[in-house]
């Protein structure tokens, strides 16, 4: 079904595994990583990253050591293979090992050695380090910003090293950011001892929940889990009109919530659906913007989140099934605006779908491969039923994958893919574990330094009585925070340095978290820093900065739907009926589909201007999960349906005798 496959782009005529690999390398460093041509040196890393997936599935399954021990170690592992497998730069060799990368994975793991040997010597050292402790704690520091500077690029380790200055001379700030300055010692003591500096709560959801989630994606992956929800993706939509990208939509916002990489999504979907969408006749920045939208919004779409909910879920200290209820219905609303605007500008262009001859058929697809659902359903179910922790219920998740593949033979997994899962897996999570490390010293000295309640106070002062203007003060700071950084230490960050504003203002906690988590994502799509935008526009051959204005119309529910539950949680269905939630469910659905009508300017036929404002007025009113202004908007939509009916009864009659 994959016609226009290899319609890359206009400029590019690469087979598409290929035209994959290229431009998951020019846009994700992540995916930049050595395939060795020495069967020695790629046995050994094979050998140790199926060591390491198998040491997180012993933890989950039967508990880990102590704390900093645990910790310690899952830093030396995942850092060690960090820079066993991407080069110093991007010249470097990617086919054989350099001997000083080597030796900077042997310095990590002695720093995990010295940790286990000396535990105790360390702990009753706290505060008071001896020679030792400074020496292997300042080296931590730099393997940390050197491997995150190879994996993710320069932001987070400059981020950090900006950070790391802020301590050392925050003495001589002015104003309320100034503070009482660390000498280096103190300093690099704290980062290496303490479990809030880099073996902090970052590493340790790294360590449990994301290893073990993306564990889980990389076996759903090789049972062909990525291939089913193509293909019925294709068999729901892709016959009706602008199939192609609404089956880009359901697709993406399928798998970007298991996978937790907006880039490496688009990537790896994108050279799919979006040549089948510029086919269909969208242009190529539309093409584009879809798939990046709907790539980025996987992350907001449990059950997964890409991870996120367990963190937010470990940083608030709240179950994780409360943030999942709480995060579905913005993330449905988000996905019904793409939608809503997919299908009008197809209506508008007069574009078809794909013909039904040319489409899988759903119950073929479910009887072949429907089985794959099962792990998704269990989960959920343990998630949300069982009382048993999140960890052991990935574990679980990631057995009954496996066992649930060999109920057919098209899905059956081999031992190689158990294998090459663990192998795969591990590699996947290298730079997410590595991104969270290095987030160890920006939150640390955020912590020591009260830099966080300091940027808290500049936001608030910013915004002063009003909360509306406070939020779109956090709203920009959280997307620049986010430019260039992977999603989850983008939330990381935010949460720090800007959700404490919102909390200052007495919002909640899981309100103001998943408010700076919002806008964390979308620096992926909001120029001029849009890497999943141009990742997109990469494969369409559309200009890279208007496929990013582009994703930011086809968002624009998701940038309205966080300021409105700020102001009313009902939207989040929280502290709300049963009544209450399916009217704010209702309403909302509503609200979302005349938005995206006022954005294309079309409903039933084309809107003029006033009619698009009227459009958007009632959209935001019955967004707003309030009684009386739900009343104001239904009036304003009915009075929108009646004069779209009128002009459109009107337009008929007079195409009817031209026609004729």
């Amino acid at each position: 079904s994959n016609e226009g496959g290899d319609e890359v782009s206009d400029k590019n005529e690469a087979p598409p595994a290929e035209r994959q690999k290229e431009l998951l390398e020019e846009y994700d460093s992540e995916s930049r990583y050595r395939v060795f041509s020495g069967k020695a040196v790629a046995t050994f890393v094979r050998i140790l990253s199926i060591l390491v997936a198998l040491y997180h599935l012993y933890g989950a399954a039967l508990g880990t050591p102590v704390t900093l021990k645990h910790r310690s170690l899952h830093v030396a592992m995942t850092l060690g293979l960090a820079f066993l497998l991407y080069p110093f730069g991007k010249k470097g060799d990617r086919r054989k090992l350099a001997w000083w990368d080597a030796l900077l994975a042997l310095l990590i793991a002695s720093i995990a050695v010295y940790v286990w040997v000396d535990y105790l010597g360390i702990i009753s050292r706290a505060g008071i380090p001896n020679g030792l402790d400074l020496a292997f704690g300042t080296l931590l520091v730099l393997l940390v910003l050197e491997g995150a500077r190879r994996v993710t690029g320069p932001a987070l380790p400059v981020l950090g090293i900006l950070f790391i200055l802020y301590a050392m001379f925050g003495k001589s700030m002015p104003g309320f950011f100034g503070h009482r300055g660390y000498t280096w010692d103190a300093l690099a003591s704290f980062l290496f001892v303490s479990t809030d500096g880099i073996y902090g709560t970052a590493v340790g959801v790294a360590a449990s929940y994301i290893f073990l989630f993306i564990l889980f994606g990389a076996f759903m992956d090789k049972s062909g889990m990525g291939l089913f929800f193509n293909d019925i993706a294709l068999a729901l939509a892709g016959h009706s009109r602008g199939g192609p990208a609404k089956v880009a939509v359901i697709a993406s916002g399928l798998l970007g919530s298991i996978n937790g990489s907006a880039v490496a999504n688009v990537v790896t979907t994108g050279t799919f659906t979006i040549p089948l969408m510029k086919k269909t006749g969208y242009s190529k920045e539309f093409a584009g913007a879809v798939e990046a939208s709907a790539s980025v919004g996987g992350q907001l779409l449990p059950p997964i989140m890409g991870a996120a909910a367990f963190i937010m879920a470990e940083i608030l200290g709240i179950q994780y099934r409360v943030i999942a209820l709480a995060a579905l219905l913005p993330a449905l609303l988000y996905y019904i605006g793409i939608m809503v605007q997919v299908h009008i500008r197809a209506v508008k262009d007069g574009l078809s779908g794909i013909p039904r001859d040319r489409l899988p058929k759903a119950w073929a697809v479910l009887k072949d491969r429907g089985h794959l659902l099962i792990p998704l359903v269990f989960l959920v179910v343990m998630l949300f039923f069982s009382g048993r922790t999140v960890i052991y219920s990935a574990f679980m998740t990631i057995l009954v994958t496996v066992g649930v593949s060999f109920l057919r033979p098209s899905t059956r997994m081999s031992l190689k893919d158990i294998l090459d899962a663990l192998h795969e897996g591990t590699r996947a999570v290298v730079p997410v574990a590595v991104a969270c490390a290095a987030v160890g010293p920006i939150i640390g000295v955020a912590s020591i330094t009260g830099f966080g309640l300091s940027m808290a106070h500049a936001i608030v002062s910013m915004g002063g009585t009003s909360i509306l203007l406070t939020l779109g003060f956090t709203m920009v700071a959280c997307i620049i925070l986010g430019m260039g950084l992977p999603s989850i230490p983008a939330y990381l960050i935010t949460a720090t340095m800007a959700a404490p504003a919102l909390v200052r203002l007495g919002i909640e906690p899981i309100v103001s978290h998943l408010f700076v988590f919002y806008f964390a994502m979308f620096a992926n799509i909001t120029p001029p820093v849009a890497l999943a935008s141009f990742a997109a526009a990469g494969i369409s051959g559309g200009n890279p900065v208007k496929t990013g204005l582009a994703s930011i119309k086809l968002s624009l529910a998701g940038f309205i739907v966080p300021f409105i539950f700020v102001f009313n949680q009902a939207l989040l269905l929280r502290n709300t009926s049963l009544l209450e939630g399916f009217l704010v469910v209702i309403t909302s659905i509503l609200g979302v589909t005349l938005l995206g009508s006022a954005v294309e300017g079309q409903l039933l036929t084309r809107m003029n201007v006033a009619l698009r404002v009227l459009a958007a007025g009632a959209a935001l009113l019955l967004m707003t999960p309030d009684r009386v202004q739900d009343l104001f908007g239904a009036a304003a939509a009915g009075l929108l349906a009646v004069l779209q009916i009128v002009q459109y009864r009107r337009e008929k009659k007079k195409a009817g005798p031209a026609s004729a």
